[in-house]
């Protein structure tokens, strides 16, 4: 087969492809929507790199505004970086919460599908039991006066604020990988007890079940025989 026969039977094909195809209604509002998220997405991501940026300056200003600048060197009293210290860890509540709950929304959803109404509300609650634990580990970690060993070095006291970050870290992953794997088991009782409230509501007062299951072992079948929509029951055929 020479090229021009190759050329020609690639042009019927793409010509019988494209007169099968047939265009979606919604498709420019479907890309325009798609553009709209990556420009948001892009915007959200520069508004994050800002103010991680501005927050580090602050830090920064803060730290050398109180410091004193002698022999070349600075002089960082105890009482600024345990301040510094806490502003650390109070930005890292603030900001860590709402962006782990940016990504683990759509987990939230899947989950609670069923009761959406029931998965907001633990979401709410989630985040006030968050913010109280942090809160409460930063006020028990706070320090109002010198140690002893801060005074004969600076790396004493630097080693404490760092495992004062890192113990704040260490809580936030460990509630956060609790909470990724309760959320499949209360979702499942929360549709269970959805789905048992429903089929007592449907049923007579006071009438138990017209079928018992026994209990199943593993590798049980089950064959529900059901009557068609518009079936006359065995009752009433003649």
């Amino acid at each position: 087969m020479n090229g021009v026969a190759l050329e020609r039977r690639l042009i019927e094909a793409f010509a019988d492809a494209k007169a099968s195809v047939e265009e979606h209604p919604d498709l420019f509002a479907r890309v325009i929507r798609s553009l709209d998220e990556a420009r948001a997405r892009r915007r959200y991501r520069l508004r994050l790199v800002a103010s991680i940026g501005g927050f580090v300056v602050a830090v920064s200003t803060l730290a050398i505004a109180f410091s004193d600048f002698d022999n070349g060197r600075f002089n960082m009293r105890w009482w600024v970086i345990e301040l510094i210290t806490n502003i650390v860890l109070v930005a890292l509540a603030i900001g860590l919460g709402p962006f782990i709950k940016r990504f683990g929304r759509a987990y939230a959803a899947d989950v609670f599908r069923a009761n959406p109404r029931t998965g907001k509300s633990y979401l709410v609650l989630t985040d006030v039991a968050y913010y109280l634990i942090f809160t409460s580990f930063v006020l028990f970690t706070v320090t109002f006066e010198e140690q002893f060993d801060w005074n004969r070095a600076t790396g004493a006291q630097l080693k404490d604020e760092v495992a004062r970050v890192g113990g704040i870290l260490l809580i936030m992953g460990i509630l956060h990988a609790a909470n990724v794997v309760a959320l499949p088991v209360i979702g499942g009782l929360l549709s269970n007890n959805r789905r048992l409230d429903d089929l007592r509501g449907n049923s007579p007062e006071g009438a138990a079940p017209s079928i018992s299951v026994p209990p199943l072992g593993p590798g049980t079948w089950i064959l529900r025989i059901e009557p068609a929509p518009g079936s006359v029951p065995p009752d009433h055929v003649a």
